[in-house]
Order: structure tokens, then C-alpha cells, then sequence
């Protein structure tokens, strides 16, 4: 399994309560929250690529 890649965002205290918040209703981490949503947004656009076959 590929290692997740990780970085740091700044993000407004009211929003970061918010994500909290939703996180929380949906059992998930903040961490599994963000993934989530921008997973979700990547697949409407219509930019989620392709997973690649594993390699033999």
C-alpha cells in the first residue's frame, strides 16, 4: 500500500470548529473528514484519477 503523502493547512479557527463538528456527527477524524470531502469534490469534478493496477 502506498504511503499517504502529508502537509500542513492553515485554516480559519470557525471553519476548523465546523469540520470538527461534522466530523464528529459522521465518526470520522477531522483527518478522515478532509480526505472525505475532497475525495467527494475530486469524483464531481470529475478529476479523480484513475487507481493504478498493482504492479507484479
Amino acid at each position: 500500500m502506498p504511503k499517504k503523502k502529508s502537509f500542513v493547512i492553515r485554516i480559519d479557527p470557525d471553519t476548523m470548529e465546523a469540520l470538527e463538528k461534522w466530523a464528529a456527527d459522521e465518526f470520522r477524524s477531522v483527518n478522515g473528514q478532509i480526505e472525505w470531502l475532497i475525495d467527494r469534490a475530486l469524483k464531481e469534478a470529475g478529476r479523480k484519477p484513475k487507481k493504478k493496477p498493482p504492479e507484479s
